[in-house]
């Protein structure tokens, strides 16, 4: 018997995938917030979940770590997606990745600026695309704080209600792209064990359109 290796990350992405995969027939037997498990068996023999970090979501699968796992937009964005199939949006954990700033940064003016983001991939193309030069700098956390000290001009970062900008007399600037949890599956693994993965996604696929339904 095959197992399923799904790979989760802890936080919102985890509890808004829950009750889909509930839904779907398949719940975790331990809590990830109180276990100190990283392989969590669920109520089917044949389906166990990895806890990971959420940037290394997609190197798990792709790498055959993992069968499918869940994993931001943003994230996969950033990681180019080589070897992963993104079969379904499961509509959860929605939010924007935006260029933020002081709200009298000009974004087209002359001057190089610097931008500060963990999504240095992301960032780069974005501001190749309008054609801009900019110096990247990467930062793991407290993306808000470099301009407030004048480490950047600019920050790239996932924004949700935007009250943390505002906090810091930030605003968004510019969008670039529209953020929501995804399914990707090992392409491999899609075609060895295609029928176990492909009810699997049949029924989560089932789950997001009731839900969005209500």
């Amino acid at each position: 018997m095959t197992v399923i290796n799904i790979a989760l990350s802890k936080g919102r992405i985890y509890e808004e995938t829950l009750p889909l995969f509930a839904a779907a027939g398949i719940e975790p037997q331990d809590n990830p917030t109180t276990s100190r498990k990283l392989i969590l068996p669920s109520n089917r023999p044949d389906v166990q979940f990895l806890i990971v970090r959420a940037s290394d979501v997609p190197t798990y699968v792709q790498h055959g770590g993992a069968h499918l796992g869940v994993v931001g937009k943003d994230v996969l964005m950033e990681h180019g997606g080589e070897g992963l199939v993104e079969p379904l949006d499961l509509h959860i954990a929605k939010c924007r990745l935006m260029v933020a700033g002081y709200p009298d940064t000009q974004l087209d003016g002359q001057q190089r600026l610097r931008v500060a983001t963990k999504y240095v991939n992301c960032t780069r193309e974005h501001f190749a695309r309008h054609a801009r030069q900019v110096e990247i700098i990467k930062l793991y956390g407290s993306m808000e704080l470099a301009p407030l000290v004048n480490l950047c001009d600019l920050i790239v970062d996932v924004v949700d209600s935007g009250a943390t900008l505002a906090a810091n007399e930030l605003v968004p600037l510019e969008h670039i792209a529209d953020i929501s949890s995804r399914i990707v599956v090992n392409r491999a693994a899609l075609k060895t064990n295609n029928q176990p993965i492909s009810e699997l996604l049949q029924k989560l696929e089932v789950a997001v359109k009731e839900k969005l339904s209500k």
